[in-house]
């Protein structure tokens, strides 16, 4: 479903961000980079297109609308808006790979054949994510990255078929290590 217009695409991107603001307000920093770009990028959208798809996007219920007491009107993401923001910011996706913890996550997955196109596509996102393969279907990265496979095993549908561990070692670990230059 990646039929919406590249104005609609960044309208609930910008409206996700929003929601990413609310979120992470611990991280000032982070806060203040997601506002200036958010920013940014509202200038570039023309004003009649914008009128245009955010009208679109209401009628397909990908986002809704409230008057507020002053008249003005608030946009809010809607539960299925806020999944198709997640799919089209899914090429963004990263790890964030700078402080290890001791601790080793793999993914382990079994998936039918009839699912073979999902396996495929997560066995790809893994490699691009910089997840190992220690052995057939079981992959194994050193950082923090629950909510990244959380997010990509439901994009997928493959949440029955897939295990998340994490572990303190592993007897490999030093050539793990090497892998991941954290010696």
């Amino acid at each position: 479903m990646r039929n919406l217009s590249p104005t609609k695409q960044k309208i609930l991107l910008l409206l996700s961000a929003g929601l990413g603001l609310y979120f992470s307000s611990y991280a000032p920093q982070r806060q203040w980079r997601m506002l200036k770009s958010a920013s940014i990028e509202w200038k570039k959208i023309n004003e009649g297109e914008l009128r245009k798809s955010i009208n679109e996007l209401y009628q397909t219920k990908l986002i809704k609308k409230e008057e507020n007491a002053d008249g003005s009107i608030t946009i809010i993401l809607t539960e299925k808006g806020k999944n198709r923001a997640l799919t089209y910011d899914f090429d963004n996706i990263k790890i964030d790979k700078q402080n290890w913890d001791g601790k080793w996550r793999l993914v382990i997955f079994d998936v039918p054949e009839y699912k073979r196109s999902g396996r495929d596509d997560l066995r790809e996102k893994l490699k691009e994510l910089g997840f190992y393969e220690l052995q057939k279907s079981v992959w194994i990265c050193p950082y923090n990255c629950k909510n990244q496979i959380d997010f990509i095993i439901e994009l997928f549908g493959l949440r029955e078929y897939v295990r998340f561990a994490v572990v303190d070692s592993i007897d490999n670990e030093l050539h793990l290590k090497k892998i991941f230059n954290l010696l």
